[in-house]
């Protein structure tokens, strides 16, 4: 099992003088320090006009700089809207971001869920599919040793070559964002590895997985000519510390992202109001104090406790054939101090006995080669994308 560390970069309100620096410089160390205690992967998003929840919109920035600072850890685009960027300015960053970091770049494409997003850059939630499969077409080729061109119905691209060229070849790997459980089976379908951007169980994991596999090894589709990545990941909230009172306590920041998501999500297109007219972290607080049971329950779900309890939960992660796990720890409020001490505890004491697994191996070998058989499961009873700790939010009401 390998383990990622995810963000958005999270700022919630009020903001002062000198916050997105600081918010910037401290992931970039918190990412340093994660490189030098052996985590495998570093993912951060895109996304764009999402206060609070989000101040990523130049994921390509933030990774060259951390290639710079790191030397071993995989630097992931988790993910590059394919929706809001043209193909050869997706295929030129990633090729870059090869280089800069000697090879570890993995590309993650996704497609935007939001209307807040997308109509800026004159794109909508009707066609952000169609978008996003014409835009993988059009990108492989510009990774070839050759020029190409694209004439399709969103994009029309004269022949070029595409300068400069990605370390890895044919390629880095590949990924596509699963903001939807379904959109897992169709990740494997696709060939693509899965970022699972959900909070799921061990059980709900283990349907999902078997999914994911069986689309790929029995119903596989290729967008275009390209190599496949057979790797399925999952996010899990994520706070370690020495007793779980203290985790949960330092651990707030998971409560505040699951109130967002919920907060937006049951919107009209995830519509978000217009700028300034919401303090998500005043509407959080509210929330938080009329219900501090739901809080408290919230708290007990992913990767938040001592090591022990962590390490509990990640075995029932690990009999799913989960191929990653990724910590969700910069988040709300948590503190800069509190996030390094985590991954500094739980890269001692708890991620060395996972890391090296030859029996995941070998069985994801079985399965590629079709020596391993995996059973159809029916997914419909996992498809809460929160968990069932989960917290309940009445939807934002957007004007007009």
């Amino acid at each position: 099992m390998k383990f990622g560390i995810f963000y958005e970069l999270q700022l919630p309100r009020p903001w002062v003088a000198g916050d997105e620096l600081a918010l910037y410089q401290n992931a970039l160390s918190q990412m340093e320090l994660a490189d030098k205690l052996g985590y495998d992967h570093a993912w951060v998003v895109e996304h764009h006009f999402l206060e609070e929840y989000s101040h990523s919109p130049s994921p390509e920035s933030f990774l060259a700089a951390a290639s710079q600072r790191t030397k071993n850890i995989r630097l992931g685009h988790g993910i590059l809207q394919l929706t809001t960027n043209h193909p050869a300015r997706v295929a030129e960053r990633v090729a870059v971001l090869d280089l800069l970091s000697n090879g570890r770049c993995e590309f993650g494409m996704g497609e935007s869920a939001s209307i807040t997003e997308l109509t800026p850059f004159g794109r909508d939630m009707e066609t952000k599919k169609e978008v996003f499969e014409e835009a993988v077409a059009a990108i492989f080729p510009m990774f070839k040793d050759a020029g190409s061109e694209h004439h399709g119905k969103y994009f029309d691209i004269p022949l070029r070559n595409v300068v400069p060229k990605p370390v890895q070849k044919p390629h880095p790997p590949l990924w596509m964002a699963c903001s939807q459980l379904p959109t897992i089976e169709r990740a494997g379908r696709h060939g693509f590895g899965a970022l699972g951007f959900q909070f799921v169980s061990a059980d709900a994991a283990h349907a999902w997985v078997h999914a994911y596999y069986n689309a790929m090894t029995k119903r596989l589709r290729k967008l275009a000519d390209y190599q496949i990545n057979p790797n399925m990941a999952l996010v899990s909230f994520f706070m370690c510390a020495k007793t779980d009172e203290e985790a949960r306590a330092r651990a707030d920041g998971a409560t505040f992202f699951q109130f967002a998501l919920r907060f937006y999500g049951a919107s009209q297109n995830r519509q978000r109001p217009a700028p300034y007219t919401v303090n998500m972290w005043d509407e959080y607080n509210k929330w938080k104090r009329d219900n501090p049971e739901a809080q408290e329950a919230a708290l007990r779900g992913g990767l938040i406790g001592s090591p022990e309890t962590i390490r509990k939960k990640l075995k029932r992660f690990q009999s799913s054939h989960i191929d990653q796990v990724i910590l969700l720890n910069q988040a709300g409020k948590n503190s800069h101090e509190h996030i390094c001490e985590s991954l500094e505890l739980f890269g001692r004491e708890v991620m060395p006995e996972f890391q090296n697994d030859p029996a995941q191996t070998a069985w994801k070998q079985g399965v590629m080669s079709g020596e391993i058989e995996l059973e159809e499961i029916d997914t419909e009873a996992f498809t809460d994308r929160y968990g069932k700790l989960a917290i309940n939010v009445a939807p934002v009401k957007v004007a007009g």
